[in-house]
């Protein structure tokens, strides 16, 4: 998912053993993943990547606005509070269970992708073809 404001900024997905940087995107008013070697390019998460950070990650409190160190600098991507449609989707998860929205990220964090979903994977690694249509199995999963 990339939900950034993405009217104004490039996107592309993430891929295997990426090295991203937390990053505030020009001319929105969100933050998320860009690639090292890019900050003007975001990088879209699929639900279940798994990131590992460089230290332990560190958030902005939704409340007091107080900067917050995590103890892990491990977690995965969610998506979540979809039925909000206002409301910005894009989350870590973190092994103790805290779900922290990319928007309150603090920029300049560095992480490298682990893993990608197994969706992703697959996805990425099945040649596209009009002739061969998803199976019911394929839609449901």
């Amino acid at each position: 998912m990339c939900d950034y404001s993405l009217e104004n900024v490039n996107s592309r997905p993430a891929a295997l053993a990426d090295r991203l940087v937390t990053t505030a995107f020009p001319n929105t008013i969100t933050r998320g993943f860009a690639a090292a070697s890019d900050l003007d390019t975001a990088v879209c998460l699929m639900p279940g990547t798994e990131l590992a950070f460089e230290r332990a990650v560190e958030y902005d409190h939704p409340v007091t606005h107080r900067r917050v160190r995590s103890s892990a600098t491990t977690a995965r991507f969610r998506d979540v509070d979809r039925s909000n449609v206002i409301a910005h989707h894009d989350a870590l998860e973190f092994p103790d269970g805290t779900i922290v929205p990319l928007t309150r990220l603090v920029p300049g964090q560095r992480a490298t992708v682990l893993q990608l979903p197994v969706h992703a994977v697959k996805a990425a690694t099945q040649p596209e073809s009009i002739d061969e249509a998803p199976t019911r199995s394929e839609i449901i999963a």
